[in-house]
């Protein structure tokens, strides 16, 4: 029997580098890693051309713009990629029969509720980047119904640029920080969902349809950035400060807690607390 292959996009980014580390855990597959450089997933006619010339059985979408402020003024390409890139990776994988992964995020919703978001729930985006994850979703759904859309939150890795390395950055040059602590949400390793993307693939019952997935546990950025300085241990007074004392170009939701029930029974997939996994990313950032 064929070994399956799996093309991941945006392998350059923080959950496509996870996914590279964890393929060496799920060696049933063959593994095509690309980014723009090898593939751009805006050109369909070359989508077109690698994908029959590869034989992908699965699609892992990692590629996305995700400058939320930027995505403002660049709404045109903001929209290409996270929008008319997935209506090409639907369009191609219908044709050939190919199931899809796509990487969404909690800024379809507005951060307004103040229970767990499940995936049923309305989606109310407040910004240019959320609709625009909100059109690749539906443009997916409606393209190429074979599809899983998974939706995360608060990413970060050993890879890239995100929170954690910003805090033990400015925590090691500033003898004070001010941290905003009335947003609330659960930070999500990349590690970690990427894991559960390939555990999905592997499961031999792939069951389409939206998904949530974050680390267990729930925290503010200001708790999150005193646990960073904990364990790196870094002393840096760090303040708690409102959302209206930090001037952002766009809205940031107050509340993005993913209710998770639903890829935990389909998959039966175990989800590591936060601080849990916090810990294992800081031990590879360490020295």
């Amino acid at each position: 029997m064929q070994t399956p292959t799996i093309l991941i996009t945006g392998s350059r980014g923080q959950l496509g580098n996870e996914m590279q580390a964890a393929a060496a855990r799920y060696p049933n597959f063959n593994y095509i890693y690309t980014d723009i450089a090898e593939l751009d997933i805006c050109d369909k006619a070359a989508l077109e051309t690698f994908i029959e010339a590869n034989k992908v059985n699965f699609i892992v979408n990692c590629a996305a713009y995700t400058a939320v402020d930027k995505a403002e003024d660049d709404v045109e390409l903001c929209y290409r990629i996270n929008r008319d890139a997935v209506q090409n990776i639907a369009q191609v994988a219908v044709a050939n029969g190919i199931k899809v992964i796509h990487v969404s995020t909690d800024y379809v919703f507005d951060g307004t509720n103040h229970l767990p978001y499940s995936e049923n729930q309305a989606v109310c985006p407040a910004t240019v980047y959320g609709k625009s994850k909100l059109a690749g979703e539906e443009v997916l759904l409606a393209t190429n119904p074979l599809s899983i859309v998974i939706r995360t939150a608060w990413l970060y890795s050993s890879y890239g640029n995100n929170f954690v390395k910003t805090m033990i950055k400015l925590g090691t040059e500033r003898e004070s920080l001010n941290v905003i602590f009335d947003q609330v949400g659960s930070p999500t390793y990349a590690a970690d969902l990427a894991d559960a993307i390939l555990k999905i693939i592997s499961n031999n019952n792939f069951v389409p349809g939206i998904y949530h997935y974050s680390n267990e546990g729930v925290c503010s950025w200001y708790d999150f950035a005193k646990t960073i300085h904990r364990l790196t241990k870094i002393s840096c007074n760090v303040q708690p400060i409102e959302t209206k004392d930090y001037p952002a170009r766009t809205p940031r939701p107050h509340y993005s807690v993913l209710n998770k029930a639903r890829i935990k029974q389909t998959y039966g997939i175990q989800i590591p607390h936060w601080e849990e996994s916090l810990e294992k990313c800081i031990a590879l950032l360490q020295p």
